[in-house]
């Protein structure tokens, strides 16, 4: 960083439809940074207006994009400001800003590149069954494809140094963005380390996003990620099963002809079904895998 004795802290809030708590929200952080900076991923209400009043800068989208649509239009606005650190909270007021400082303390410590407020380090307000049960799952989804274990990966209370700042790319436009830059961190070998928090769920208006599909596009951003990062896995295992499955059935079925001479065209239809499944996993396996190695060749061919 340019300078660790004052770096230039931004606060970044994505924010839809958070009129009655965006106010009370900015002036609480504003405390504890330089500057705050609200995306109104297309509110329908006065998100914007009260944000810009209370002393926010204010990027706001046309229609909403989702979460990490502002994401990224955030992250884009922290490369502009050249800030060092940025800390992303939610607008409907879960996070407690006064927990920004020892959120931002590994990043100051030089001790991660992301600092990730977990909600289960720290006092689970009264956290709904259904949040829990989902956490667990996608926390053991990401994980699984991870090099460090994160016990809260969907927190969107975290700290990015200037190394994530400037190295993360924004893919998921909707609600699994949390996810994917857990992922892509470890992907980049980046220091994360997580911090406890407080996060409050009675009594908050925000959360309008139905929890169902919040989940569903989760879990749908984990699955794709996965799926690019590890094709051979994902298609190429399955294919593997299904063409050896196919071919057995296929000999099988051969074989009783001879010895019968009757066809046994239910099996015949299952194997041909087996057998072009496979064979197109591979192929798609392979091209993906060609794909992300040629992307990741360039990437570093870039990088040096």
């Amino acid at each position: 960083m340019k300078n660790m004795e004052k770096p230039l802290i931004m606060a970044a809030i994505p924010a839809y439809n958070e009129e009655k708590t965006i106010a009370k929200i900015v002036l609480k952080v504003r405390q504890h940074v330089h500057t705050v900076v609200v995306c109104d991923d297309g509110s329908s209400d006065m998100t914007s207006d009260i944000a810009r009043i209370s002393g926010a800068q204010v990027i706001r989208h046309d229609t909403n994009e989702g979460k990490g649509a502002a994401l990224g239009s955030l992250f884009q606005k922290a490369k502009e400001l050249n800030a060092d650190i940025m800390v992303t909270l939610d607008g409907d007021d879960q996070h407690d800003p006064s927990d920004i400082p020892k959120l931002i303390e590994p990043i100051l410590c030089d001790e991660a590149d992301i600092a990730i407020g977990s909600r289960f380090l720290g006092k689970n307000l009264e956290m709904p069954f259904y949040r829990k049960v989902g956490s667990i799952v996608l926390n053991r989804l990401v994980n699984s494809i991870g090099k460090q274990k994160i016990t809260d990966t969907q927190s969107g209370f975290r700290a990015y140094g200037r190394k994530a700042i400037e190295g993360i790319d924004i893919n998921t436009l909707g609600m699994g963005i949390d996810s994917e830059i857990i992922m892509n961190a470890s992907s980049c070998n980046m220091r994360m380390k997580e911090v406890p928090i407080e996060c409050r769920y009675k009594g908050v208006q925000g959360s309008t996003y139905n929890p169902i599909k919040h989940w569903m596009n989760v879990l749908k951003s984990i699955l794709s990620y996965i799926s690019q990062k590890r094709p051979l896995l994902v298609f190429g295992l399955p294919g593997v099963i299904a063409l050896g499955g196919g071919l057995v059935l296929f000999i099988q079925v051969v074989d009783t002809y001879f010895a019968t001479l009757q066809f046994a065209i239910g099996t015949m239809l299952i194997s041909m079904i087996a057998i072009l499944f496979g064979v197109f996993a591979i192929f798609t396996a392979i091209i993906l895998y060609a794909i992300g190695n040629a992307t990741q060749w360039k990437k570093n061919n870039n990088s040096s």
